[in-house]
């Protein structure tokens, strides 16, 4: 078994509504039973991510507006990519993507990928993060970290990705101990190369260290040479059976 930080008895114990976080398949084109499959009736997902072309694109995309539009009406939450690039892409940039996101699909909120996670970084990130609240009525922000950041961080976002990488890390993996400090719903873990047999206990390692969104698939990164995400896992109707119906968002 994983070495696990223990939580506190009311965060371990609540009735955690757990559902899946997307971090962005492949484009419409090239995945649409992927992308159909978000927008079951009764699929617990939380949000999916729209990547377009490591970004919003260059111009609306006709399959993604399709897409998206789908997603809407099944009721869930579709947010663009932004890349902050571990703090050193422009501000402009960032809220230039932005604003297309929201100019031609209308997203829900953003993923600020490769998010920074140290102190220093804090108040360009809470900029950004600012600037992007007054574009939108109620943005959903989620800063990709992929790993525990600076405490701080979690007053300027609605959930952190606290763990983002292999099965082969996560499933040795601890939380932070002030994690325990906020309620499951503000962190997400998305981790990549989850055999079949290990999914059980997968979801035991998010449920004990406070963790209401998550993304497991049995793909892998190719030893850095591929995107893991892009396809969907190979035990989709069982995950979604494990975590059950009734929890979209």
């Amino acid at each position: 078994m994983p070495h696990l930080t223990s939580r506190t008895a009311s965060a371990a114990s609540t009735d955690v509504r757990t559902g899946l976080g997307v971090p962005g398949y492949a484009h419409p084109l090239l995945a649409p039973a992927e992308w159909g499959e978000l927008a079951r009736p009764g699929t617990p997902v939380h949000w999916a991510v729209l990547n377009v072309a490591q970004g919003p694109g260059s111009r609306p995309d006709p399959h993604c507006l399709e897409t998206v539009a789908r997603l809407r009406d099944a009721g869930v939450r579709v947010l663009g990519q932004a890349d902050l690039t571990d703090g050193a892409r422009a501000f402009g940039e960032v809220i230039s993507d932005a604003q297309r996101y929201l100019d031609w699909y209308r997203v829900d909120g953003f993923l600020l990928d490769r998010c920074p996670s140290d102190r220093v970084s804090l108040p360009e990130t809470l900029r950004t993060v600012t600037t992007l609240r007054t574009l939108h009525d109620e943005p959903h922000i989620v800063l990709g970290h992929g790993t525990h950041p600076c405490p701080d961080y979690a007053e300027i976002a609605d959930q952190l990705v606290t763990f983002s990488g292999p099965w082969s890390d996560y499933r040795w993996s601890q939380a932070a101990e002030w994690t325990a400090d906020h309620p499951p719903e503000r962190f997400c873990h998305l981790v990549h190369g989850v055999p079949r047999r290990h999914l059980d206990e997968a979801l035991r390692i998010a449920r004990w260290q406070g963790v209401a969104t998550i993304w497991f698939t049995d793909h892998s990164d190719r030893a850095g040479r591929g995107d893991p995400w892009e396809g969907m896992p190979g035990y989709w109707d069982e995950i979604v059976s494990r975590i059950g119906t009734g929890v979209s968002e």
